[in-house]
């Protein structure tokens, strides 16, 4: 019997430029999204899952990452003579979330460099990974779907996404062949940020991945693609062609993502999340509709 995958890889070594002047001092994974930050919603996400080992990958001036996961007493104990239990729950979850490490990813070199670097903390067991620009909705399965599409092909398993043509270029698209289940796929190829018009599909790769470990080893060999840097996609590629522990398969994902690496996603992802929580929601549905009336 297959073990249960445990571990998830979280590459957050970026430097959130498109987030200027607001990341110049702040990780872009900590930018609140509503009330809490960006990362800690993908940590929730994965612990839902059974990912309960988290290893974050990171660069310079990523302290806060660690902080916002490690218990403040001095927060704690101000709240709890307060009374204010509510927002002392709230500070309490995220330092018991999960059991979250940390690297340093050192050269930036791509994310198939940051994957590489978990190589000695997942050890020959097979892992996921989580890129923190992508939020899923809390109320729509993909990881767990995942999971289980890992355990039964024994393959590397990609979340993918219909995307507009315009778009593709923005992606690694896949090439693909259906299976006798609707939402799952076989990759048979994968190209990184296609040119405009030369896709092979408008199928995207979206951040999540469940990868089989045999992946280090193709990294380690991997050249600097698309960009100069050592690309996950290529990577993939090359188990495609092996076939390398079974290949890869994609699950195709239709339900709510944020794009929060998108200044305009992120601000429209903000909006969704709030209008849809109770505690915001009756209040602010009406707001949206009265000012989209005076545009």
């Amino acid at each position: 019997m297959t073990s249960p995958i445990t571990k998830v890889v979280i590459p957050a070594a970026g430097l959130g430029t498109r987030f200027l002047p607001a990341t110049k001092a702040m990780p872009k994974e900590m930018l609140p999204v509503v009330d809490k930050p960006a990362i800690q919603y993908v940590v929730e996400e994965a612990v839902a899952a059974g990912l309960v080992d988290v290893l974050m990958v990171i660069g310079r001036n990523k302290n806060a990452l660690a902080n916002h996961f490690d218990r403040v007493t001095e927060l704690e104990s101000t709240l709890e003579k307060k009374g204010d239990n509510h927002r002392l729950k709230m500070v309490d979850d995220a330092s018991k979330l999960a059991d979250v490490h940390f690297v340093r990813q050192g050269d930036p070199k791509g994310l198939g460099h940051a994957v590489s670097r978990a190589k000695m903390h997942v050890g020959n067991q097979p892992f996921a990974v989580m890129l923190g620009d992508d939020l899923i909705d809390a109320r729509d399965v993909l990881l767990t779907r995942m999971l289980d599409v890992q355990n039964e092909k024994q393959a590397s398993i990609i979340a993918l996404m219909e995307v507009e043509p315009s778009q593709a270029h923005l992606y690694g698209i896949a090439s693909i062949e259906k299976t006798d289940e609707d939402d799952v796929v076989r990759v048979t190829g994968l190209v990184e940020k296609p040119d405009a018009g030369t896709q092979p599909s408008n199928y995207a790769i979206i951040g999540r991945y469940v990868l089989c470990p045999e992946v280090f080893d193709v990294l380690d060999e991997t050249e600097p693609g698309k960009g100069g840097e050592i690309q996950l996609t290529d990577a993939l590629q090359t188990m495609i062609s092996g076939p390398i522990a079974g290949g890869v398969y994609g699950v195709v994902f239709s339900g709510r993502r944020y794009d929060t690496g998108d200044r305009l996603d992120y601000i429209k992802a903000i909006i969704r999340l709030a209008s849809d929580r109770e505690d915001l929601g009756p209040d602010l549905r009406p707001w949206i509709k009265e000012f989209a009336q005076d545009l």
